[in-house]
C-alpha cells in the first residue's frame, strides 16, 4: 500500500502557515496523547515502538542529518508523522515506510498538509528499497533518517549497505550501547563485527545522546543519534565482501579465544589451522593474537590472504 500526502482541504496552507496549524499537534506529550486517544491506538511491543516526545530533539536530529531543499529523504518508521513533519519542511520529498497499520489512517490526518511525503506500508526488510530510490529520486543518492526498534537496528542498517542502496548518509536514533558498538575501536569492549561492518561503509559518529524520558512510552535504556555517511567506496579492497564479513563474524563469535582458534572452529569457513597461522605470521601478528585488536585494515589483509589460498 503506498499513497502520496496533501489531498486534504490543508493542502492550501503555505510552509509558514503548516507550520504553525500542524506543528503544534506532534512532539510534546500532551498532543501526541490526544491523537493517539483519537484513533484509539495501541502500542505493539512487536514493532519496538516508542514515539519521541520532544520537539528540541527533533529539530536537532534533522539538524545532524543535514537535510536541504535538495534532499530525498527516506524515513523509516514515521510513527504518528512527528519527524516526518520536520523532514518534510525541510526535504524536497520523503518517502516515509511504516509497518504498522494501525497508524496508516493517523499519517493520513498528520501529514495532510505535505504534498511532498509518499507513505509506503510496507516492512522495511521486505520492500526494494532500491526500486523505491530510483522511483522516487531518479536512483541518486538518498538521505536516511529513523527512530529504529532497537530490536531490529542491525538488520535495518546492514541491509541497506549489503544491498548497496544508493545513499548518502544514514541519522537514526538508537540504543546508546549499539551507537558506541558502531564508533568503538579495536582493542575496546564495544569494539566488534558490528564497528567492522560500520566502517567498511560508512564513517560514525555520535551527535548527540538522548534520555528515555524523550519517548512515548519510556524506553527502560537511553538513546543515541548516529550518523553514517556512506563512503563513495570501501577504505580497504578486499577480494570478496562477503567473504571478509565472514571472517569477521567468525572472529568474534568466541572473543575470548585466539584469532587462530576461532577462525579453524569456525565449520562455515573451511579453513585449516596451518593456513590461518600462516596468513598471521605473514602478517606479522603474535601467534596469540585475538580478533578484538584487528583493524579493519587487517581484516582486509587476513582476508585477502586466505581467501588468495583457498581459491
Amino acid at each position: 500500500m503506498t499513497w502520496n500526502t496533501g489531498d486534504s482541504e490543508h493542502g492550501k496552507y503555505g510552509l509558514t502557515e503548516r507550520r504553525d496549524c500542524f506543528m503544534a499537534t506532534l512532539g510534546n506529550v500532551k498532543n501526541t496523547i490526544e491523537i493517539l486517544e483519537k484513533y484509539q491506538f495501541r502500542f505493539q511491543k512487536k514493532f519496538g515502538q516508542n514515539f519521541l516526545i520532544d520537539g528540541n530533539i527533533l529539530g536537532k536530529i534533522v539538524d545532524a542529518a543535514q537535510i536541504t531543499a535538495a534532499d530525498c529523504v527516506l524515513e523509516i518508521g514515521p510513527g504518528i508523522g512527528t519527524m516526518t513533519q520536520y523532514l518534510a519542511e525541510r526535504a524536497k520529498s520523503v518517502i516515509a515506510v511504516e509497518i504498522d497499520k494501525n497508524l496508516i489512517p493517523v499519517l493520513q490526518e498528520t501529514l495532510s498538509p505535505y504534498h511532498n511525503v509518499r507513505v509506503i506500508h510496507e516492512d522495511i526488510l521486505k520492500v526494494d528499497i532500491g526500486r523505491i530510490v530510483r522511483e522516487d529520486n531518479n536512483g541518486e543518492p538518498v538521505k536516511v533518517v529513523a527512530n529504529l526498534p532497537y530490536y531490529i537496528t542491525t538488520p535495518i542498517i546492514m541491509a541497506l549497505f549489503e544491498n548497496h542502496v544508493a545513499l548518502h548518509s544514514i541519522t537514526i536514533m538508537v540504543q546508546r550501547e549499539v551507537a558506541d558498538r558502531m564508533q568503538a575501536v579495536p582493542g575496546t569492549k564495544d569494539y566488534g563485527a558490528l564497528s567492522l561492518a560500520v566502517r567498511y561503509y560508512a564513517e560514525p559518529e555520535i551527535m548527540m545522546r538522548v534520555p528515555a524520558s524523550c519517548f512515548m512510552p519510556k524506553p527502560n535504556v537511553d538513546s543515541a543519534v548516529i550518523r553514517l555517511t556512506r563512503y563513495e567506496k570501501p577504505p580497504v579492497e578486499v577480494k570478496d565482501e562477503a567473504w571478509l564479513f565472514a571472517i569477521i563474524r567468525a572472529s568474534f563469535n568466541q572473543r575470548r579465544k585466539t584469532l587462530l582458534n576461532g577462525l579453524s572452529n569456525a565449520g562455515n569457513l573451511g579453513i585449516g589451522k596451518e593456513q590461518i597461522a600462516a596468513a598471521v605470521e605473514q602478517m606479522g601478528l603474535p601467534s596469540a593474537v585475538r580478533g578484538e585488536t584487528l583493524t579493519l585494515e587487517q581484516f582486509a589483509e587476513l582476508s585477502n590472504y586466505l581467501f588468495r589460498t583457498e581459491a
